[in-house]
């Protein structure tokens, strides 16, 4: 049967992702991805890989982040974006990752029940890896989120229906309704022209799939391309049909925003006026996530095959949830966001910020890493206690004389003093098992700069440079630590 099982499973490989990057050497070799066993009874036969910041601190949120097909934990970790805001806010990240020996393509089996419902499969496998990362980091039960690519955002619609005790809030990008398909052949129909169900009829599917006597529910960001073959845009609204019934709302945006790259982003806000649904929909993008690469506050990511240039999803998907500090969960005020944030002197435990005053505020709340390490009246603060030679990022948010928290300001990084620099000579195949480097489609790529190193192999051979905690740049003319 099992063998039946895996052909069955090949025809629905061109699912989201049918040429290239098919995995082609050691897995989630990038420095700072670990892997973790012995997570649980792991019925789905996944493999579990974790990122978490230096000095995280337990009650910190948890992502869990599903790749697409012919994809791996180690390339979407190095192309989606995550780990820069993970480092940011001050989060753990999971990589679940599936294999050939479930589907022919590498694909979740988001269409398979025995491997998409609560309980069975590989949903129970990503469940139980949620529960190794709280008892291991200490996570905030809280504040566990999903979000997953094409198939991976298949899963997690229906993680997200399954699990409702268990996520706060999910992304599905590029991905199809919780409960679209129950077979091979219903999921092509999925992707290719989806049910025009009503939205009651989406949102029982949720209901259904859910605890008896759920009450509570994630809060859900849908993304998709407007030029996406693969998983056409009809899904996206029957999507957004089926979570806004399942929040009890119509699907009257309560307003659109137009974003960069194209982006317009719809929201859907419940009855406290926050926001339960959000639509991002990116004019002329195929099938993909969207990325924007480069070293600004809102850019994130790597472009590449499916990574697609346009806007960092990651970065809008993060603020979505709440993981950059503000608001945490309740009615935000209206004071705007400070401006001018900088970051004024460093020394090897200390960060001086100082930014604009905000008409209206009583006082300022600091946040490092998304977590709120001080309040002060004044427009400037010293973080201490800080570890030597590491990036801190910051984000200053006003608060009214009433106690409620204004919008973020842009954030800012700040690196204390005292990291000595080191230089390591190897080739290119050694720098990736030594986490120095990372490879995606057969070529390699620098930790942190993300500098080309050419092709993925034990001939080719670059000085490396460290000049901080995980960054490295190529000095093959010359290197001096």
């Amino acid at each position: 049967m099992g063998g039946v099982r895996r052909w069955l499973t090949a025809a629905a490989g061109a699912l989201a992702l049918t040429a290239g990057l098919v995995a082609t050497g050691p897995q989630a070799s990038a420095a700072g991805l670990t892997q973790i066993t012995g997570f649980g009874s792991n019925p789905g036969n996944l493999s579990m890989y974790a990122y978490v910041p230096d000095g995280l601190p337990a009650g910190a949120p948890l992502v869990v982040a599903l790749h697409g097909c012919t994809q791996s934990a180690n390339d979407y970790y190095a192309n989606s974006g995550w780990p820069k805001f993970a480092d940011r806010y001050g989060f753990a990240l999971v990589f679940p990752q599936t294999g050939s020996a479930n589907n022919a393509n590498s694909c979740f089996n988001w269409f398979e029940p025995g491997d998409s419902t609560r309980g069975q499969g590989e949903a129970l496998s990503i469940r139980q890896m949620v529960d190794k990362a709280v008892a291991q980091y200490g996570s905030d039960r809280g504040r566990v989120y999903v979000t997953g690519l094409s198939a991976g955002g298949g899963m997690t619609a229906n993680m997200l229906a399954a699990y409702p005790d268990v996520f706060a809030g999910g992304a599905v990008d590029s991905g199809l309704p919780a409960s679209c398909a129950t077979s091979v052949s219903a999921a092509y129909t999925c992707m290719y022209s989806p049910p025009d169900r009503t939205p009651a009829q989406w949102g029982d599917l949720v209901r259904a799939a859910a605890p008896a006597g759920t009450g509570s529910w994630p809060r859900v960001a849908i993304w998709q391309g407007t030029s996406d073959t693969t998983v056409v845009p009809a899904n996206a609204t029957e999507l957004r049909d089926q979570w806004t019934n399942v929040w009890g709302l119509g699907q009257t945006p309560s307003r659109t925003e137009t974003l960069s790259g194209g982006t317009t982003l719809s929201v859907y806000d419940d009855a406290a006026g926050r926001p339960a649904v959000e639509v991002y929909s990116v004019s002329g993008m195929k099938h993909g996530l969207a990325v924007d690469p480069g070293s600004g506050a809102e850019q994130c990511g790597t472009a590449g095959t499916y990574y697609l240039d346009t806007i960092c999803s990651s970065f809008h998907t993060a603020r979505f949830w709440g993981l950059d500090g503000v608001g945490g969960g309740e009615t935000p005020g209206t004071l705007p966001a400070p401006t001018g944030l900088t970051v004024t002197a460093t020394t090897d435990t200390t960060a001086a910020l100082r930014w604009n005053a905000v008409a209206g505020a009583a006082s300022y709340d600091v946040h490092r890493g998304g977590t709120k390490v001080g309040t002060t009246t004044s427009v400037s603060f010293t973080d201490t206690g800080l570890a030597t030679g590491t990036t801190y990022g910051y984000t200053v948010a006003a608060v009214d004389a009433a106690g409620k928290t204004g919008a973020a300001s842009s954030p800012v990084t700040a690196t204390t003093t005292g990291y000595t620099p080191t230089c390591h000579t190897a080739s290119n195949y050694d720098h990736t098992v030594a986490g120095r480097a990372y490879q995606s489609g057969g070529y390699t790529y620098a930790m942190g700069s993300g500098q080309a190193m050419g092709l993925w192999n034990t001939f080719t051979s670059h000085t490396l440079r460290q000049t901080s905690a995980g960054y490295y740049v190529v000095a093959d003319s010359g290197c001096s630590s």
